[in-house]
């Protein structure tokens, strides 16, 4: 089992890892909106969360060697319903080989963000 760690994603704000690559796969901690840069949520709109969310997302899985491309699976979390074709408008933009996926509304999310999303893919 191997930890994984990128400054090019935010820190983690509680006792877990960005990811963790095990045998042949990656599983990343659930991303949100965060700048790395800036360790702040700057983002207010759902599509410039998402946004955001699939960077931090993006550079996990290249720190494990992996990719968006080897996705197969993702969680999602939205605060509101509402918001799923603006996700979905980015979100697909993102990950175009179509992984598996999951997407439930929340009461709320860490920071109040918008959206979080979770991967699992290839290493």
């Amino acid at each position: 089992m191997e930890k994984i760690y990128t400054k090019n994603a935010p820190d983690a704000i509680g006792p877990y890892s960005q990811a963790i690559k095990a045998n042949g796969l990656v599983f990343t901690s659930g991303q949100i909106a965060i700048n790395p840069q800036t360790g702040e949520v700057e983002a207010t709109t759902i599509e410039a969360q998402t946004e955001q969310v699939c960077q931090n997302l993006k550079n996990v899985l290249e720190a494990a060697g992996s990719s968006l491309d080897k996705a197969i699976k993702t969680v999602c979390f939205l605060a509101d319903m509402g918001d799923f074709a603006a996700f979905n408008a980015v979100y697909g933009t993102y990950f175009t080989s179509k992984p598996a996926r999951s997407c439930v509304a929340v009461k709320t999310l860490p920071k109040n963000v918008l959206v979080e999303v979770e991967v699992i893919a290839e290493a």
